[in-house]
């Protein structure tokens, strides 16, 4: 019975991991889509492009911020496969749909506004 919570258990983290890495990636397509219609509407606006300027920034700084988050979702996963081995009665090698696990939590991103 305790095989069958620890498991249970484990099953629901690697989801729910899962689960976030998907919403933090979908938000960054939709911010990425929000800044390409600004540009956009400024075009068709005609209006200078230090109009509205500091909302460009902040959309770009909350791309920043997410992109920070995908980095440290990242890393939570590689180091919770990390702890997998150190949990008596865990035997499984992942959880969810088994797509590759993160081999580091870091990368080389840049946003480029």
């Amino acid at each position: 019975m305790r095989k069958h919570a620890i498991e249970t258990a484990a099953f629901d983290v690697a989801t729910q991991v899962r689960e976030v890495e998907d919403q933090i990636e979908a938000a960054l397509a939709a911010i990425a889509e929000l800044q390409g219609r600004m540009i956009h509407a400024r075009a068709v606006a005609r209006i200078a492009t230090a109009t509205g300027h500091e909302a460009f920034e902040e959309v770009a700084s909350s791309i920043s911020a997410l992109v920070t988050a995908r980095g440290g979702m990242a890393k939570a996963h590689m180091i919770l496969k990390d702890t997998q081995g150190l949990v008596p009665g865990l035997r499984a090698t992942g959880f969810g749909e088994m797509a590759e696990c993160p081999e580091s939590g870091s990368a080389d991103l840049r946003v480029v506004a």
